[in-house]
């Protein structure tokens, strides 16, 4: 059935399990049969099923609120930061290309979707973010 092998106090131990039926386990030790009883009943567990709830799409993440004068842009997914293409200071259109994250091997373009003026740039070029974290400020 299993084979196992211990090493005890410099002893070397050669386990082989031959069956187990309820509490009740055959077993080989370097040879010499054993019939072992468990003091409890072993107990079956289920595999646990893992439930998820649905994540945000990307583009939900990043709309913005446009009546609010402040506005962040977060990463809609975990990733690396390619190449940042705005400077503090900068006024940018809806649309415009802020940085480029690369998540799961693919470059994703993040956009404005508010224009504004970049306030903060909280990223730099090789960092690594997190989903919702915030890379760039626009007032």
């Amino acid at each position: 059935m299993k084979n196992f092998k211990f090493r005890i106090y410099d002893n070397n131990y050669n386990v082989k399990i031959v069956s187990h039926e309820d509490n009740i386990i055959d077993l080989e030790v370097n040879g010499t049969a054993y019939s072992v009883k468990l003091k409890e009943e072993v107990k079956v567990s289920k595999t646990p099923t893992l439930v998820r709830s649905a994540s945000k799409r990307p583009a939900e993440l990043l709309k913005v609120n446009p009546s609010s004068s402040n506005t962040k842009i977060v990463a809609p997914i975990p990733g690396t930061v390619l190449s940042i293409d705005v400077n503090i200071g900068d006024e940018v259109k809806v649309g415009d290309r802020l940085l480029v994250l690369e998540a799961m091997k693919m470059e994703n373009n993040i956009t404005s979707e508010k224009a504004g003026k970049v306030t903060a740039i909280q990223v730099k070029i090789g960092q690594q973010v997190l989903q919702n974290e915030v890379m760039i400020e626009l007032a």
